[in-house]
C-alpha cells in the first residue's frame, strides 16, 4: 500500500519555489537512493526510504534548469523514471522544469465528443522542421479545413530525433528533438485558443526498448507476459499497485499539466492484466473525476484489435469506462474494396456488404471464423452508439506499416480517393484524417528509428526484413535507421496548391462542412441508420434519420458504370454532394440534382468510385466551398 503520506506527493522532481524541490521515487530495487545533481551547483543528496520502497526529501538550493541523476545503492547513476525533461536524451540526465506556464486558455472546457474530427500527425514529419512549434504555423489551415482536434502521435520521450513514438523510455518527460515541454505547452494552447482540442497518444502497454531504466528500480515490469513489442507493464502481480499509480499519475499529468483534452490509449489489447479491477477501468475512473473536477470534456479513446465492446461499455454494467475506440474493421472492409488486396487481415474482408455492416454495426467481425486469426474473433457492436467508435480510411499504422509506406494516394484512383472520404466523413461515427490525406501527400510514411544501440539497430533491420519476406520483393523494405528514411516521410505541402491536389483540398473541407451543418449527420450518436448493400451492382445505400431531418448516401464502388434502379424514400430530396461532378474533377455528374417526392423509385446511371448525397430538405450550410456540387 501507498505511504499515506506520499499519496499527495507527485512522483518526480517537482519544483515547489524558493530553491526547494521535493523528489519522490517508487525504488524498492534499491536500499538507498541519492540526487546527484550536476554542475554547477551540484551536489549529492540522500533520499528518506520509506517501508513500501518510495525515496522522498525536499532538497534545498535546486532550481529550474538543474540536471540530475538518481544514484542506487552509491553506485549506479540513471535518471528519473518520471523525468519531465530529457535534453540530452534516453541516457542523459533528467532537468528540473519550471512548474508555471502562461496560459491564455482559461475559459476552455473542451468539446462534445459527437464534434470530434480527428487530425493525426506526427509531430517530426508534419513538416520540415519537425517540432511543436512549427505545428503551430499550420493550425489555422487545419481549422479551415474543419478539423476540430488535433492528435499527436506519441511524444514522450524515445532515443535519438527519430521515431515514430511507440518505443516510450520516459513516459512523463517531453520528446526534447521537438521542442520540450514548454513547446508542447505553447502548442496545446494555440489550439485552444482557436477552438481546437488536443488529444495525445500515450504507451501504457510497453516501454521502449532503449533507455527504459524501469527494472534498476523496481517491478515496473513483469514476466508474465510479453507482448508483441517486449515487456509488459506490471498491473496485475506484486506490488501493481504502484505501477498503476505511475502510470495513472501519467495520465493525469498530460490533462492537468498540459491541458491535454483527451488520451488515446495505444494497443489496449496488449495490456495484460487478469485482475479483478483492471488497470483501464480505474483510469477511466480517475479521468471522469478529474473531469468533474476542473469542469473541462477529457476524453478517452482507446485502439484495440480485439473488437470486444467492454472497453467502451460504462463501468456500471461491467465495462472498463472509455469514451470511443478505433474501428479497424472499417478501415479494412473499405481498404478492401477499394485495392482488392487479399494479404494479411484483408482475406477476412470482402464485398459492400462488409462495409455495410460497419457502418450500420460497427464491427465486421462480431464472433464468426477469421481466417486471418485461424479463430473466432470479435463480439457485436450493435448496440454500441456509432458516434463512440472512430473510423479512418489512413492512419500510421495501415500506411506505415506497408513495405512501401504507400498511402491511399498511391494505391487508387482520384474518384476512389473522393469515395473514401465521403465514407468516413460523412460516417455516423467519429472521423479521423491521416496528416496529409486531405490533399493526397505523395511522401511515404515508412517506419523509421534513430536507436544508439547498434545490436538494437541490428534487431530491427532483421524483424523488419522477416517481416516482408514473403512479399519476395527485389528489394529491401528501407531501412529503419537511415536517416533518409525519415526525412522522405516529411510532408510536401507545395502541390496542394495544385490542380487534383487542391481540388481534393476543397472537397474534403465541403464534406466537413456538410457534416457540422446537416443536423441528421451533426448529431450521429441519436440518429437512425438504414444501411442496404447490393455486392452485385456494388452498391451501399445509407438512409439517415434524425427527427425530420433525413439524408441519403449512394455510394457506388464497382469499377465500371452502373445503371441503378433505387426506391425513393418518401422526399421531396435534394442532392447536396456529388463526388463524380466535374467541379471535383469527375467525370461528369449523372445523378439528377433532386428526386421527386412523389417517386416510388428513381433511375440513373453512377460512375465508378462514385457517392452522391441527398439532404430531406435544403438546408442553409453555411461557408460551404466554392466548387460545391450544384
Amino acid at each position: 500500500m501507498v505511504d499515506s503520506n506520499l499519496t499527495c506527493t507527485r512522483l518526480g522532481a517537482r519544483f515547489r519555489g524558493n530553491g526547494q524541490c521535493r523528489f519522490l521515487v517508487w525504488a524498492p530495487f534499491a536500499e538507498t537512493v541519492d540526487v546527484h545533481v550536476l554542475p554547477p551547483g551540484g551536489g549529492l543528496f540522500p533520499l528518506q526510504r520509506s517501508a513500501s520502497g518510495y525515496h522522498f526529501s525536499t532538497i534545498e538550493g535546486i532550481k529550474p534548469g538543474d540536471r540530475y541523476f538518481f544514484r542506487l545503492n552509491g553506485k549506479t547513476e540513471r535518471p528519473d523514471p518520471a523525468s519531465r525533461f530529457q535534453p540530452e536524451g534516453v541516457h542523459g540526465p533528467s532537468e528540473i522544469i519550471p512548474p508555471d506556464f502562461p496560459w491564455t486558455d482559461r475559459n476552455w472546457s473542451g468539446i462534445p465528443l459527437d464534434q470530434y474530427i480527428l487530425y493525426e500527425l506526427h509531430v517530426g514529419t508534419f513538416t520540415r522542421g519537425g517540432t511543436f512549434d512549427d505545428v503551430t504555423k499550420h493550425l489555422i489551415a487545419l481549422k479551415e479545413l474543419g478539423i476540430t482536434a488535433v492528435e499527436l502521435m506519441p511524444v514522450a520521450q524515445f532515443p535519438g530525433n527519430r521515431n515514430w513514438g511507440y518505443d516510450p523510455a520516459f513516459p512523463y518527460a517531453v520528446q526534447n528533438s521537438y521542442g520540450g515541454p514548454e513547446a508542447l505547452k505553447r502548442l496545446v494552447d494555440i489550439c485552444h485558443l482557436n477552438g481546437l482540442a488536443v488529444v495525445l497518444d500515450v504507451v501504457y502497454n510497453h516501454p521502449g526498448p532503449e533507455g527504459n531504466y524501469f527494472r534498476n528500480f523496481g517491478p515496473y515490469l513483469t514476466d508474465a507476459y510479453t507482448t508483441p513489442w517486449g515487456a509488459a507493464i506490471n498491473f496485475d502481480s506484486a506490488d501493481n499497485e504502484h505501477v498503476r499509480r505511475f502510470f495513472i499519475e501519467n495520465a493525469l499529468y498530460w490533462i492537468t499539466d498540459f491541458h491535454v483534452d483527451a488520451l488515446r490509449l495505444d494497443a489496449v489489447h496488449a495490456i495484460k492484466d487478469s485482475s479483478a479491477f483492471p488497470f483501464l477501468r480505474q483510469l477511466s475512473e480517475k479521468i471522469r473525476k478529474m473531469s468533474n473536477r476542473l469542469n473541462r470534456r477529457i476524453y478517452l479513446f482507446a485502439e484495440s484489435d480485439l473488437n470486444d465492446t467492454k472497453i467502451i461499455t460504462p463501468s456500471p454494467e461491467g465495462g472498463y469506462g472509455l469514451d470511443a475506440q478505433w474501428n479497424e474493421d472499417f478501415h479494412h472492409s473499405l481498404h478492401r474494396v477499394l485495392t482488392d488486396e487479399t494479404t494479411g487481415y484483408y482475406q477476412d474482408f470482402r464485398g459492400v456488404q462488409h462495409i455495410a455492416k460497419a457502418v450500420r454495426d460497427g464491427f465486421v467481425y462480431t464472433g464468426q471464423y477469421s481466417s486471418y486469426r485461424r479463430r473466432r474473433h470479435g463480439f457485436s457492436s450493435g448496440n454500441i452508439p456509432a458516434g463512440r467508435l472512430v473510423v479512418f480510411s489512413q492512419n500510421h499504422d495501415q500506411v506505415g506499416n506497408r513495405m512501401r509506406g504507400e498511402r491511399l494516394s498511391k494505391l487508387v484512383s482520384f474518384e476512389a480517393l473522393k469515395l473514401a472520404a465521403a465514407m468516413v466523413i460523412l460516417s455516423p461515427s467519429i472521423p479521423l484524417l491521416f496528416m496529409g490525406e486531405e490533399y493526397a501527400e505523395d511522401a511515404p510514411f515508412f517506419y523509421f528509428t534513430s536507436h544508439e544501440d547498434p545490436d538494437l539497430v541490428e534487431a530491427v533491420r532483421k524483424g523488419r526484413r522477416a517481416e516482408f519476406s514473403a512479399f519476395q520483393e527485389e528489394t529491401p523494405p528501407p531501412d529503419p535507421q537511415d536517416e533518409s528514411t525519415f526525412h522522405r516521410c516529411e510532408l510536401n505541402r507545395n502541390p496542394r496548391a495544385n490542380g487534383r491536389h487542391q481540388v481534393l483540398h476543397d472537397y474534403y473541407r465541403d464534406l466537413f462542412t456538410i457534416r457540422k451543418n446537416a443536423p441528421v449527420l451533426t448529431r450521429p450518436g441519436s440518429m437512425h441508420a438504414s444501411v442496404l448493400a447490393d455486392d452485385r451492382q456494388n452498391l451501399l445505400i445509407i438512409h439517415r434519420i434524425d427527427g425530420l431531418d433525413e439524408s441519403l448516401m449512394l455510394c457506388h464502388f464497382g469499377k465500371h458504370p452502373m445503371a441503378i434502379d433505387i426506391r425513393v424514400p418518401t422526399g421531396p430530396w435534394i442532392k447536396r454532394l456529388d463526388s463524380a461532378d466535374t467541379n471535383w474533377m469527375g467525370p461528369g455528374s449523372h445523378i439528377p440534382g433532386h428526386l421527386d417526392a412523389d417517386a416510388q423509385t428513381a433511375s440513373f446511371t453512377m460512375t465508378p468510385f462514385s457517392a452522391g448525397l441527398f439532404l430531406k430538405k435544403e438546408i442553409d450550410i453555411t461557408g460551404r466551398a466554392d466548387q460545391a456540387a450544384p
